[in-house]
């Protein structure tokens, strides 16, 4: 006889698991509070679907918080098995110039969500919406708000992180887990918004306006990319790799990052352009032989006194390591992702809870990290593809 697996949430880690299990071991069934699956999936792809990324594997697991916990996942799903995975169901992939991996053009996100649920279907997973876990009875059967009960042999949690309620992520669940004695750490924004407190000469002009091709350091640690000013502060990929040292030093008061304008240029070499300059004055240079943007020249204007500015080795410096002290972080439902969640010693290497056999969690409910640029969706994918081998051989 076929045993019974429920799968609560419907996300990106739920629709992967739902997708690799083997129906004809078990009856799967996925139970949702909304009326469709993948909404966070989605909205995640508004912006540009960021499938996963292109770097190569040993790279790629690097960049992940508690990666330990993460290997035995990333290693049986990699990166190169999730595109030929979706290729496989209709949906061919190409690497962007950032190395991101995204959809081949023309594809829009629903495309590849219809694709997903084709699996589903031809998998024999039932999906059964409008069902909003509520808990266990006193049987340990789970309960759902309509009044429904499931007394699954195994049970898949999939219920999502803290940021994006408007998609049913809201981290209601962590109450639920806490009467079991399952230890959950309080949510908090990643890969989000920091505040700065800027000058209003430079929040009032450069609101929007990106800083392109920089580098940005925070304890010891560096991201290449852009971000973009905005009357709040900071936001963009070369800040939001840096979430975990920002949040870390917050906790301490304020945090600092370095931006250097310059990446490829020693500061020897911006000394050197500085000093031995034809330009009229040093705002020319910087404009016309550095290259830098109206943004860049501004806040070395702004926030450089004027003999510093004039002094070629100080301002190269500068230039090189521009500090700017960070004062908060945007808050939750505005985050693109969340840490916390189930305490990752709550769980056995297959994402079991150690306290309910048999039950598992899976994707951002648990509290790891990671940085935008794909690493979030495959991670999710990958933990569901390893839960399901392990479902399959038990």
């Amino acid at each position: 006889m076929k045993k019974r697996v429920a799968i609560i949430g419907g996300g990106a880690a739920a629709l992967s698991v739902a997708s690799f299990l083997d129906s004809s071991k078990f009856h799967i069934s996925v139970y949702e509070k909304n009326k469709a699956l993948g909404r966070k999936f989605l909205v995640a792809g508004k912006g540009g679907f960021n499938l996963t990324h292109g770097e190569a594997m040993s790279e790629m697991t690097s960049r992940y918080a508690h990666q330990s916990t993460l290997n035995g996942a990333l290693s049986s799903f990699t990166n190169d098995d999730f595109r030929v995975w979706l290729a496989s169901i209709g949906i061919p992939t190409f690497v962007g110039s950032s190395n991101r991996v995204y959809p081949k053009k023309g594809i829009k996100p629903i495309e590849v969500l219809h694709a997903i649920e084709k699996t589903l279907v031809l998998n024999a997973v039932k999906i059964h919406f409008g069902k909003t876990w509520i808990g266990w009875d006193e049987n340990e059967a789970l309960i759902f708000k309509d009044g429904t009960t499931v007394s699954p042999d195994y049970c898949i949690f999939a219920l999502g992180g803290g940021s994006w309620k408007v998609t049913g992520s809201d981290g209601t669940w962590r109450s639920e887990f806490k009467k079991k004695g399952i230890k959950t750490n309080n949510f908090e924004a990643s890969n989000c918004a920091f505040q700065v407190n800027w000058e209003t000469a430079i929040s009032d002009k450069f609101a929007g306006k990106p800083l392109k091709n920089i580098s940005i350091t925070c304890d010891n640690k560096s991201q290449k990319g852009e971000v973009v000013l905005s009357q709040f502060g900071l936001e963009g990929n070369a800040i939001y790799a840096l979430s975990p040292e920002i949040r870390k030093q917050l906790k301490k008061g304020k945090a600092t990052i370095y931006i250097d304008f310059k990446p490829t240029f020693s500061t020897d070499a911006l000394l050197k352009k500085l000093t031995n300059t034809k330009a009229k004055n040093i705002t020319d240079c910087l404009r016309n032989e550095l290259n830098l943007s109206a943004l860049q020249i501004g806040l070395n204007k702004t926030y450089v006194s004027k003999d510093d500015f004039n002094n070629h080795s100080i301002l190269a410096g500068k230039i090189k390591k521009f500090p700017i002290e960070i004062k908060g972080i945007a808050h939750l439902d505005e985050a693109i992702s969340t840490v916390g969640g189930v305490d990752l010693k709550e769980i056995t290497p297959n994402f079991e809870l150690t306290k309910k056999q048999k039950s598992y969690c899976i994707g951002e409910m648990l509290d790891w990290d990671a940085p935008t640029g794909g690493y979030l969706i495959q991670a999710c994918f990958s933990m569901g593809y390893y839960l399901a081998q392990h479902i399959n051989q038990r």
